[in-house]
């Protein structure tokens, strides 16, 4: 009998959770994932190919600082160059975000609810964008994978098998799957699912600020803030987060790159650490610190203006 009650409580719970989910944060979340990514995608495809580039592989390009890179991209592979893989990267960062503030503002709708609280503090917020960060993780490690992949397609020839060149998004997602199954298109989730932390701490610094912001200037908990402190908050707890977690991102890329094979994290862990040293863990770190404080703060924006728009049209 207990265990019966049990069971039809936890469905119960799952139930109410469900009734949480609002698809103006899924769309809201896409608006703003795929506009600041279709405006910085440059800067993520430099960032992948710093953070791969451990000196051992000749065939690879080697470029010296920022300028460096852009210039011999330019020129070797045109302006299409630095825009490598920005079809994946929009359909994951819009899904990512997507998915991520659907997930996140329904587990924080069900924590509120299921404490009969009004706000919510920082474990629970990192506890909520922790959980959304795992379900999203597995939604979305295939096109990252697929990204990442496409990025580091360097215009010389580099003597890669055909089923590990490229010709768009789904023909790669063909080709990892085909030739590498499941465990190819899930590469890097391990390093993936350590980033999650990213998230948390990122959320958790974001929706600490507001709140900080709306007592001190005894506002309304859910009153509807500034385009101007969106855009601190957002910048503010992104640099906070990547700072923090940034070598996740090295060894996801690097078990991820078509043109080196890794038994696992460890592996990348000691290689990284025997030929590079720590230095080896923030490589790419300025062009990502470059790309995610304005890209953040544009998704953050994008996203608030929109799904308050969205309520307001779905009331």
């Amino acid at each position: 009998m207990r265990c019966f009650m049990a069971t039809q409580q936890n469905r119960n719970s799952m139930s109410s959770l469900f009734t949480h989910i609002k698809v103006e944060h899924l769309i809201a979340g896409v608006s703003g994932g795929v506009t600041s990514t279709l405006v910085l995608h440059p800067l993520d495809l430099l960032k992948i190919r710093f953070a791969v580039n451990d000196g051992q592989l000749l065939t690879r390009p080697s470029y010296h600082g920022l300028g460096n890179a852009v210039t011999t991209i330019l020129r070797d592979e045109g302006v299409r160059g630095l825009y490598k893989g920005v079809t994946p990267n929009c359909w994951g960062a819009g899904l990512a975000w997507g998915f991520y503030f659907l997930f996140y503002n329904a587990i924080k709708a069900w924590m509120l609810e299921k404490g009969n609280k009004k706000t919510l503090g920082a474990g629970s917020h990192m506890l909520a964008a922790a959980e959304a960060g795992v379900i999203t993780l597995f939604i979305t490690n295939p096109i990252w994978v697929v990204k990442t992949r496409m990025c580091l397609q360097y215009s010389q020839s580099t003597g890669l098998p055909p089923s590990k060149h490229y010709n768009g998004m789904v023909d790669a997602l063909v080709k990892v799957y085909r030739h590498e199954g499941v465990p190819g298109m899930y590469k890097g989730l391990v390093p993936g699912m350590f980033g999650v932390s990213h998230g948390a701490l990122q959320f958790m610094a974001y929706e600490e600020m507001k709140k900080f912001y709306i007592s001190y200037y005894q506002l309304p908990y859910d009153d509807k803030l500034g385009t101007s402190q969106y855009l601190c908050f957002a910048a503010l707890s992104k640099l906070f987060a990547a700072s923090v977690t940034y070598p996740y991102q090295v060894i996801r890329a690097r078990l991820q790159d078509q043109y080196k094979e890794y038994s696992g994290v460890l592996e990348v862990i000691k290689r990284t650490w025997r030929y590079e040293g720590f230095k080896g863990y923030y490589k790419g770190i300025v062009p990502n610190l470059l790309k995610v404080t304005p890209a953040t703060a544009i998704t953050f924006v994008i996203y608030e203006k929109t799904s308050h728009a969205l309520s307001e049209l779905f009331k």
